[in-house]
């Protein structure tokens, strides 16, 4: 069977089986590591500290860039997550014993 009816069965684009996949480059994959050697030493920088740590004024780097690259390698920064504030359970809530008197 041609590739041609292969793709067809499949219903894909011929374009798809012949596409070979380009990696990163070297430049890239050296960010990375420096991007992952900040990030092991402090896991709690956000993309925006990572860029001004990792940019130079002879060597700019664009931050879009950056955060492709960190959600590219799965890293998240460590920081309060939404609903720290709730109450855990069995945790019982003391009244305001001022509240309504003389003072």
């Amino acid at each position: 069977m041609s590739i041609r009816q292969q793709c067809k069965l499949l219903d894909l684009a011929r374009s798809i089986y012949y596409y070979q996949p380009v990696g990163e480059s070297a430049e890239n994959l050296a960010l990375m590591e420096r991007i992952d050697k900040l990030f092991t030493d402090r896991p709690e920088l956000g993309v925006r500290r990572m860029h001004q740590e990792l940019t130079k004024p002879e060597e700019p780097l664009n931050i879009k860039r950056i955060r492709r690259l960190i959600r590219l390698m799965g890293l998240e920064a460590v920081y309060p997550k939404p609903n720290l504030s709730k109450l855990a359970e069995g945790h019982q809530i003391y009244p305001y014993l001022l509240r309504g008197g003389p003072i």
